[in-house]
């Protein structure tokens, strides 16, 4: 193959350094390319250089070497330099034209064509020139002059491979702009990237190691000289460029890219030839699994992320590497004093599992000592134990016996005590001992009620979140600590019902053996059976039932049933009613849920008539248990069931007041309920006149008020609306005892005219006139003149019903 030249200058010898022009181009390069070129040829001097430059002075002007794409596919490989003479823009520019699809004779990347010795720095004679064979690389980039280098520019490798990456895969991205001193370090640069750069990337990859204008830039890589320098990255230079600034500060945040650290590493060890091997592996361009593999074979130290990929690519090739190098691979990777993290730790993990009987039981016994020593004393809870088989034969048993003495007390230690976790790992990281326990054979009996007792706590505090797979295994591997984990959830679980089920509907523990385990089934049966609402009673019997034990036999299963039924809600006095009738006052004294009983009769509305029946029954089954004031409540209930019944003993108003004091503070609706009870018993016909008269002698002005509101509700209005007699009844009450006391005086005068008023004015003159003649039966003529007094319209009518009534009482 031959390549054609062209000569490109910016004037000839005489003149002044204007118009510049192709001076000599071989024969057969396309018009369009001569027009393309152009753009490309020219060449601008430093900043500040010399209008008259000496030739030391031109010998330190920096060389645009340049490799270009053209639109037509083809590629221009030139170098321009500066020229002596009068003028400071004075050039010649040597190229060399590369058709589509052709590359320079022998593959030779376009970097090693720097300073080749074929370059002309002036036309040659005759306009056509012939063309020449090959561009043979200098001496300028000897494998020791680039290992120095990428030495001495270490902080920056990383950060340029991996923008060098971004513009191979997407040529659209951002230019990458290498600022140096010397337009040679520029061509340096080039040559690393050669190297670590696929051959398919390495040869499309264009690039000038020298221009003024870097924004205007049609290549991927530009250098410039650190006068011309854009604006860094990240301070919004807005240009699209990768700014590194080679001669300035090191880079202070790292690179998140394996391959492009990979890379770096084994460019500062000094070591490019593993460029090469790695390509021989499998895998994708840019991957970082072959060359961290090669890498660390060769001993090359890596980072976590890149031992991580070595380890992730091994194990899905497992047949990839030959005995020696997966042994060498293990070493590398089970190497002491390292910090590892939990992905390079996931990673190992896999390919233990894939080396594990497809290699030398010493390879599988070194990997899974490093992830029970990691799992022991680096405290990470996601790290899951090797399988048994990798301490399999004489060396993984070796290896097994090593790790019992290195860590056997330290496990051992943790379980006992229990080490301070992340919130919500507390249980993966027993579980993880404890398979780690039973892996290495370390005899952990005597530890495991308590730690069992801690875990089963933890479970219901914290639930079993991620870790429920692992926490199976466990349970599915060990039946001691199956039995025993079982069998204290079951005896934490009456006491943490809504804990219990909550964990049950994370996590579905095996508790179908032979264990009887009442409560955990109860917690695993609620949701269903109160899934459709309705009777809670009748939940409770399901869940009762699906326990699989009677209340009498084991009262704690109706503590547990009850808190799943109802959890922070009390009963209604009905269903507590019965609750109490379904089993025996000695089941719940057992179980504790006397209390939730207690709580459903003081809880209950006023108007709740199964709440004094509940307290008579509670008052006769828990007499030793109900404290003093709970006992005064109870007894306020009771007594209204007692008034409403006819059984209360004499001196109602006495007996109410007395037993309120004792059970203060008294809840509302237990208060309203025994007042309430009174005062409907006073506004009945058939009353105890003495109960009446007590009442409202008492001033008591919660007791009357309890009257006031009691003769304002719909029954007694009805009744009066109905009942001439009772119209007659209520105002003869409510027009006595004027001097009883404030309280009485405002309740009844405010019934007379809020309550008596209104209906009287809605009864016909028949009813009317029953009401007088009731009136007048009941009690005398003077009763009925004041009723008539005080119905009588007008305000002097009023007053003189009130002096009667007056008159009336006093009589």
């Amino acid at each position: 193959m031959s390549l054609a030249q062209l000569h490109y200058t910016s004037a000839s010898a005489g003149d002044d350094g204007g118009g510049a022009r192709f001076t000599a181009v071989s024969a057969g390069v396309p018009t369009p390319v001569l027009a393309e070129a152009e753009q490309l040829l020219g060449y601008e001097p430093p900043a500040g250089a010399p209008y008259h430059p000496t030739t030391a002075e031109l010998r330190s002007f920096p060389e645009a070497f340049s490799f270009s794409a053209l639109s037509d596919g083809s590629h221009l490989l030139s170098r321009t330099v500066a020229l002596g003479g009068p003028g400071a823009g004075r050039f010649h520019a040597h190229a060399v034209h590369l058709p589509a699809g052709t590359r320079l004779p022998g593959d030779a990347l376009p970097v090693t064509a720097w300073r080749s010795p074929n370059w002309a720095s002036t036309a040659p004679d005759g306009g056509t020139p012939g063309r020449i064979a090959s561009l043979p690389a200098s001496a300028a980039f000897g494998p020791e002059a680039l290992k120095d280098f990428a030495v001495s520019r270490s902080p920056w490798l990383a950060a340029v491979f991996a923008d060098l990456r971004r513009a191979s895969e997407e040529p659209s991205s951002a230019r990458v702009v290498l600022v140096e001193r010397q337009s040679a370090d520029v061509a340096r640069w080039i040559a690393l990237a050669g190297a670590v750069l696929p051959p398919e990337s390495a040869q499309r990859l264009t690039f000038t190691t020298y221009t003024r204008r870097p924004a205007q830039s049609p290549h991927q890589v530009v250098g410039v000289l650190p006068q011309d320098a854009p604006e860094p990255n990240g301070s919004g230079n807005g240009l699209g460029l990768r700014v590194h600034a080679c001669t300035g500060a090191r880079p202070e945040r790292p690179v998140d890219d394996a391959w492009a650290e990979t890379c770096a590493r084994i460019w500062r060890s000094r070591s490019p030839e593993l460029f090469r091997a790695a390509a021989e592996l499998p895998g994708e361009p840019f991957a970082a699994g072959p060359l961290a593999v090669t890498a660390l074979c060769a001993g090359v130290a890596l980072g976590p992320v890149e031992r991580a990929a070595a380890a992730d690519w091994a194990a899905e090739r497992p047949y990839a590497l030959d005995e020696e190098r997966t042994q060498r691979l293990t070493e590398a990777l089970t190497a002491p004093g390292i910090d590892r993290t939990s992905h390079e730790l996931s990673c190992v993990a896999r390919l233990l599992t894939a080396l594990d009987g497809r290699s030398p039981a010493a390879t599988a016994a070194s990997l899974a000592a490093l992830l029970v020593t990691e799992a022991v004393r680096g405290g990470n809870v996601t790290l899951e134990p090797p399988a048994r088989s990798a301490f399999a034969e004489p060396a993984g048993e070796r290896a097994a016996a090593t790790l019992v003495v290195a860590l056997g007390d330290d496990l051992r230690t943790e379980l006992a005590t229990g080490a301070p976790t992340a919130p919500g790992r507390s249980v993966a990281r027993t579980v993880q001992l404890l398979r780690i326990a039973r892996l290495l054979d370390v005899d952990c009996t005597d530890l495991l009620p308590e730690v069992v007792h801690r875990m089963a706590r933890s479970l219901l505090d914290e639930g079993a979140a991620d870790c429920a797979p692992v926490l199976l295994d466990l349970l599915d591997e060990q039946f001691d600590v199956r039995t025993a984990l079982l069998g204290e959830l079951d005896r934490i679980a009456p006491h943490d019902p809504a804990g219990t089920e909550r964990l049950l509907t994370g996590v579905a523990l095996p508790f179908t053996g032979a264990q009887a385990l009442p409560h955990l089934r109860m917690c695993a049966a609620a949701p269903d059976a109160g899934a459709g609402g309705g009777d809670r009673v009748k939940v409770l019997h399901t869940v009762l039932r699906a326990g699989g034990m009677s209340p009498f036999t084991e009262p704690l299963v109706l503590r547990t049933a009850v808190g799943l039924v109802w959890g922070e809600d009390t009963p209604t006095a009905g269903e507590a009613r019965q609750l109490l009738g379904g089993t025996t006052s000695d089941a719940h004294r057992t179980a504790g849920t006397w209390s939730a009983l207690v709580a459903a009769a003081l809880g209950a509305p006023a108007d709740d008539e199964e709440a004094p029946e509940l307290a008579h029954d509670l008052l006769r089954g828990f007499p030793q248990e109900i404290g003093a004031r709970v006992r005064g409540a109870l007894l306020l209930l009771e007594f209204a069931r007692d008034v409403r019944s006819g059984a209360a003993e004499p001196g109602w108003t006495e007996r109410a007041r007395k037993l309120c004091d004792g059970a203060e503070p008294v809840e509302p609706g237990v208060r309203d309920q025994a007042f309430g009870a009174l005062a409907g018993q006073l506004l009945a016909p058939d009353r105890p006149e003495a109960e009446l008269y007590a009442f409202v002698h008492s001033d008591d002005a919660d007791l009357i008020a309890a009257y006031g509101r009691a003769a304002r509700h719909d029954m007694v209005l009805a009744r009066l609306r109905s009942e001439p007699a009772y119209v007659a009844d209520c105002f003869t009450v409510w027009s006595s005892h004027p001097h009883a006391g404030r309280a009485w005086s405002e309740t009844r005068a405010a019934l007379l005219e809020e309550v008596l008023r209104p209906v009287v004015r809605g009864l016909s003159a028949a009813e009317v006139a029953a009401v007088e003649e009731a009136a007048e039966r009941t009690g005398s003529s003077r009763t009925t003149e004041a009723f008539r007094a005080w119905n009588r319209p007008g305000g002097f009518g009023r007053r003189l019903g009130s002096r009667l009534t007056a008159r009336v009482r006093r009589s």
